[in-house]
C-alpha cells in the first residue's frame, strides 16, 4: 500500500489544487509549445484532490492533469536510457507510443546523422505521429514528452560547441513549426473538445540558466516554469503526512519495538509536528522523508525528528550542544579561580567577558533569536567584539572556542584584510564553475563540512569586500551558505565571531588623516555608546549595509581600554613568559632587579593606545632583542646560569639602553651594556 496516498485530512473538503508550477503549466499548453522546468525538480511535491492531501514525485503531479486533458502518453528520454514510456493511460496508446518510439537513436545524437534523427522523433512526437497515423487513417496521439537531466546536455551552457548549438536551435525552431492538437473528450472526465493543445516539450533542468538562454528569450512559444523550494506551510503539511504515516508504520520507532501512544494527544502530536517543521527550515520534502527514515532507522521517536534532521544536515550525531557537559564548560569557563578560564586569559574585560558568557550560555540553551516566530538556523552564536586595539578581542575568540568545545582545531579564524578585494568570497565559498580552483571548493565551507562545531573568527572586518559582507548576510539570516559546486554548508552550530576596531577612531575628512574618537580614561558607559553609534553608522552610511547590523543586533561587546593596573599584571605576565621560555629552552634563570623592572614597566606601560600587543611590543625591543643578542655571544654560557638585567635608561637621544650581568655557575661574569 503507498502510504503517501493515505487519507491523511480530516478537515472539510476542498477545492482540488496543484503546485502552482503545475498549474501554471498545464493552464498555458494551448499558447505555449514547450517548457523549461527549473529549479526544486528532484523534490517531492503535494497536491491536494477531494480534501485529502498527498505528495507525489514531479511526473505524477505533471501526468494526472495533463491525463485529464486528454493526453494517452508520457516519453520520458535522457543521454543514458533513450526515449521509453513512462506514463500511460488507458486504452492501447502503450503499445501504439512504445512502437512509434522503435526507431534507433541516441539522445541527443552523435554527429549531424544523429542529431538529425533526434530531432525527427521530437518533430515526430509534438505532432503526435501525424504523418504515420495518417496512413492507417488513425488520428494522432496526444502525448507529452519530458527531456530529464536537461542540465547535463551541455557542457558549459556559456559557450556550447557547434554540435550542441545547432541541436537547440533545431529545437528552437521545432517550438515555432509545432501546432496544436484538437482537444478530446476523456473517459476519466467528460471534457468537451476545444481549443487545440501541443503535444508539449518539458525541459527538466536545476537552473534556468542550464539551457541556452536564447532558447527561453527567442521564442513566445518557449516558457521558463520555476519549481519553488517549499514554503513553511508546505513543510507543516509534510510533517503532518509523515507523522500520519510513522504512526501507522509497525513498531513507529521506538527502540523496544513496543506500541507508541495511540496519538490521542493532540498537542503533543502538533508540537510534534511543528517542532519537526521548523527543524527542517530550507530542507526539501524529500529530505524531509529522509529524515524520518533515518529517524526510523535509529529508533528515534516522532518527537525527536529535530535531532534526526540536524543529524541528516551535518552528517554527524553527536552534538556537543545537547550535552550537559557544555553546561559544565561554560560554568568552569567563568570561574576566575581556574587558570584556563575565560577571565583568567581576558584581563580587564570584565563588562565584555560578562556579555560574552551571557550569549554562550545563551547558544548552550538553544534560545539564539527565540523571540522570532521561526528563529530558523542560524547560528548558536554571533558576537561582535568591537574596540581599541591590543585590548584582548582576538585573545577572547580563542578563549571561547577552547571553553566550548575544549580544542584549538574548533578555532578557526580568517583575516579579512586578505579578503578586501573583489571576488574574494570565492575563497570562501568556492568559485563558480568554469574558474579557476572550482574544483577546490571554498575555505570556510569546506572547513565548516568537515567539523561543524566551530568557533569562527572573522578578525577586523571592516576590510573585507562587500561582497563578503552579502555572504555573512546570509549565513546570519538563514545559517547556510552554497558553494560554487551546488552544495550547501549548515552554520546551525557554530559560534560567528566578528572583530573591528570600528568606532574608535575616523579619517577627517579634511585633512585624510586617522584621528581618535575616544581615548583612556573614558568612563565605559561612555565609551561603549560612542563606540556601538559610530559602529552602527559605519554600515549604514559608509558600506551601506544596515541588513548587517540588523542581524548582528544586540551581540555587539565593546573592549575599554586596558588600566595601569590591568597593563602592570599584563606586564607581570608577559615577562613571566619569557622567564617560563628560558628555562624550558636554555635553562636560564632570568632576573630582573626593581630598579630595571619599574623602568621597564614604566617604558610598556606608557602608550595605552595599542593595548597589551604595545606591551609586548615594547617588551621585543627593550627586553627580548638585547638579551638575545647577549646570549646569542655568550657561546660558553652553560645550564643553569643566571641573567640578571640591573639597568633600563632612555638616554637623552630617545635610545634605550638596557643593562646585562650574566653569572655562570654563580660566578659574576661581569656587566655589559646593550642598546
Amino acid at each position: 500500500m503507498d502510504l503517501s496516498r493515505e487519507v491523511l485530512s480530516r478537515e472539510p473538503e476542498e477545492a482540488d489544487r496543484l503546485p502552482p508550477f503545475a498549474e501554471e503549466l498545464v493552464g498555458t499548453l494551448g499558447v505555449h509549445a514547450q517548457y523549461v522546468l527549473h529549479g526544486n525538480i528532484r523534490d517531492l511535491h503535494l497536491v491536494r484532490r477531494r480534501g485529502r492531501d498527498r505528495f507525489h514525485q514531479l511526473l505524477d503531479v505533471l501526468w494526472n492533469p495533463l491525463r485529464e486533458k486528454g493526453y494517452e502518453a508520457l516519453v520520458l528520454c535522457d543521454q543514458v536510457s533513450g526515449f521509453r514510456v513512462a506514463q500511460v493511460g488507458e486504452g492501447a496508446a502503450r503499445a501504439a507510443v512504445e512502437e512509434l518510439l522503435q526507431r534507433p537513436c541516441e539522445f541527443p545524437g552523435q554527429g549531424p546523422a544523429g542529431r538529425q534523427a533526434v530531432l525527427e522523433q521530437l518533430r515526430d512526437i509534438t505532432d503526435g505521429w501525424a504523418r504515420q497515423r495518417e496512413e492507417n487513417r488513425q488520428r494522432p496521439l496526444r502525448v507529452v514528452l519530458v527531456i530529464d537531466h536537461a542540465s547535463r546536455l551541455l557542457v558549459d551552457p556559456s559557450r556550447p560547441t557547434n554540435d550542441e548549438r545547432d541541436f537547440f536551435l533545431g529545437c528552437l525552431k521545432l517550438a515555432h513549426e509545432a501546432r496544436p492538437l484538437p482537444s478530446l473528450p476523456t473517459t476519466a472526465a467528460l471534457v468537451p473538445e476545444g481549443p487545440g493543445l501541443f503535444n508539449p516539450v518539458i525541459w527538466l533542468a536545476e537552473g534556468e540558466r542550464d539551457v541556452p538562454g536564447w532558447l527561453i528569450a527567442g521564442s513566445e512559444r518557449i516558457r521558463a516554469v520555476a519549481v519553488p523550494e517549499p514554503d513553511a506551510d508546505e513543510r507543516t503539511t509534510m510533517a503532518r503526512l509523515l507523522h500520519e504515516r510513522y504512526e501507522r508504520y509497525p513498531g513507529r520507532g521506538t527502540r523496544d519495538g513496543s506500541a507508541a501512544p495511540t496519538g490521542t494527544d493532540r498537542e503533543a502530536t502538533a508540537r510534534a509536528v511543528g517542532a519537526f517543521a521548523r527543524a527542517a527550515s530550507g530542507l526539501s520534502l524529500r529530505a524531509m522523508e529522509e529524515s524520518v527514515k533515518l529517524a526510523r532507522s535509529r529508533g528515534l521517536p516522532f518527537a525527536a525528528m529535530p535531532d534526526a534532521v540536524r543529524i541528516y544536515r551535518l552528517g554527524v550525531e553527536k552534538n556537543p550542544w545537547s550535552r550537559d557537559e557544555i553546561r559544565r564548560r561554560i560554568l568552569r569557563g567563568e570561574d576566575p579561580r581556574d587558570e584556563r578560564s575565560i577571565p583568567s586569559r581576558v584581563l580587564g574585560q570584565e563588562a565584555a567577558v560578562a556579555m560574552t558568557l551571557d550569549i554562550l550560555k545563551r547558544a548552550a540553551l538553544g534560545l539564539s533569536g527565540a523571540q522570532a516566530t521561526s528563529p530558523g538556523h542560524r547560528p548558536r552564536g554571533v558576537l561582535f567584539f568591537a574596540g581599541p586595539t591590543g585590548t584582548g578581542k582576538t585573545e577572547l575568540a580563542k578563549a571561547v572556542a577552547s571553553v566550548l568545545f575544549d580544542s584549538d582545531q574548533a578555532y578557526l579564524r580568517f583575516d579579512m584584510s586578505e579578503f578586501s578585494a573583489a571576488h574574494s568570497a570565492d575563497r570562501l565559498v568556492g568559485a563558480p564553475p568554469g574558474y579557476v580552483g572550482y574544483e577546490a571548493g571554498g575555505e570556510l565551507t569546506s572547513a565548516v563540512r568537515e567539523n561543524p562545531f566551530r568557533v569562527i573568527l572573522f578578525d577586523e572586518i571592516e576590510k573585507a569586500d562587500k561582497g563578503i559582507l552579502d555572504k555573512f548576510l546570509q549565513v546570519l539570516e538563514d545559517g547556510r551558505l552554497t558553494d560554487g559546486q551546488g552544495v550547501t554548508t549548515y552554520f546551525s552550530e557554530c559560534v560567528l565571531i566578528f572583530t573591528s576596531n570600528l568606532g574608535v577612531q575616523r579619517t577627517d575628512p579634511e585633512t585624510g588623516e586617522r584621528e581618535w574618537i575616544v581615548e583612556p580614561g573614558t568612563p565605559y558607559k561612555e565609551l561603549e555608546a560612542t563606540v556601538k553609534d559610530n559602529v552602527k553608522k559605519h554600515f549604514e552610511q559608509v558600506i551601506g549595509r544596515p541588513e548587517l547590523m540588523n542581524r548582528i543586533g544586540g551581540n555587539v561587546v565593546v573592549f575599554d581600554f586596558i588600566s595601569d593596573d590591568v597593563a602592570e599584571e599584563i606586564f607581570t605576565l608577559q615577562v613571566h613568559n619569557i622567564q617560563r621560555q628560558l628555562v624550558q629552552g636554555h635553562r636560564l634563570d632570568l632576573r630582573i632587579e626593581d630598579k630595571a623592572r619599574r623602568a621597564l614597566l614604566d617604558h610598556c606601560t606608557r602608550d595605552k593606545w595599542n593595548g597589551g600587543r604595545g606591551i609586548g611590543m615594547v617588551l621585543e625591543t627593550h627586553l627580548i632583542n638585547p638579551l638575545a643578542r647577549e646570549l646569542f655571544a655568550a657561546s660558553d654560557l652553560g645550564p643553569g646560569s643566571t641573567v640578571v638585567v640591573t639597568d633600563v635608561r632612555e638616554a637623552d637621544s630617545g635610545r634605550v639602553d638596557t643593562t646585562v650581568v650574566l653569572k655562570k655557575g654563580g660566578i659574576l661574569d661581569g656587566g655589559k651594556r646593550l642598546g
